[in-house]
């Protein structure tokens, strides 16, 4: 149950932004054990003046195709699963949308079932469904 924030640079078109969507989401699916249908994410995408981050922190050379993926995920995975994660869509976007590996950052917040809620002022419940 992961909800993701996905931040970008104003400018790119509807077409990629929803190919970037669905690419992603198909990744948490392969990797990061998401059921197909839990499809949470919110495309905010800032002016320049509005994105700031170093081009060169912690990787190669940051550029104006540089996107934020903030994830909020309901379990834990392990290392392993979120260090494939990380390489996999790096390699999709690469792949599919010449986006440069070095112009993604991923961050992974945890919390808990009871922080969540999906409808009807319900808390979730692990396997219930309504």
């Amino acid at each position: 149950m992961p909800l993701t924030r996905i931040t970008l640079r104003e400018g790119m078109s509807d077409a990629r932004l929803q190919q970037l969507s669905d690419l992603y989401h198909e990744t948490l699916v392969e990797v990061f054990e998401v059921p197909r249908e839990d499809k949470f994410q919110i495309l905010e995408a800032l002016p320049a003046k509005a994105l700031v981050y170093h081009p060169h922190y912690q990787t190669g050379q940051r550029d104006g195709d540089f996107i934020l993926f903030q994830i909020l995920a309901g379990r834990p995975r392990s290392t392993e699963v979120k260090q494939r994660l990380y390489e996999r869509l790096a390699e999709r976007l690469h792949a599919d949308m010449d986006i440069h590996p070095d112009n993604l950052m991923v961050v992974i917040q945890l919390n808990g079932s009871e922080e969540w809620s999906f409808g009807r002022g319900l808390m979730f419940r692990q396997g219930v469904i309504l």
